[in-house]
């Protein structure tokens, strides 16, 4: 079953971001691959923000270390090849879908927890 939308991930992002990822190949093939099959690859502005904010800190921090014009020129090529999705309220409503149709959890603070005890 072809997949007609995919929303990236800012961890996605970063790796593809990041060539001397380890999973950098991994992930730029299986990105092409989407793309081959006509899979829509989506960004936000929440994704770019936080991508942002990585590029740019420095590496002693955790960051990318890159300066403005560096990180540009990576925001620039994820523009090119994914397409912007704007929030509104639909986005909105279409992610509140998913998470309940995969019973979509986050273990925060209580790892003991699972999908049922956490709904």
């Amino acid at each position: 079953m072809a997949i007609p939308s995919c929303l990236v991930d800012t961890n996605i992002l970063l790796r593809v971001a990041r060539r001397s990822d380890p999973q950098h190949k991994t992930i730029d093939a299986a990105l092409a691959k989407l793309a081959s099959e006509g899979c829509v690859l989506h960004y936000t502005h929440q994704n770019i923000s936080e991508l942002w904010n990585a590029m740019t800190r420095p590496a002693a921090r955790n960051g990318f270390g890159l300066t403005v014009a560096e990180a540009e020129r990576e925001v620039r090529v994820i523009e090119a090849g994914m397409s912007l999705l704007a929030d509104s309220e639909a986005v909105y409503w279409e992610w509140r879908r998913i998470v309940l149709l995969y019973g979509v959890c986050v273990q925060v603070h209580a790892p003991s927890y699972t999908r049922a005890e956490s709904r």
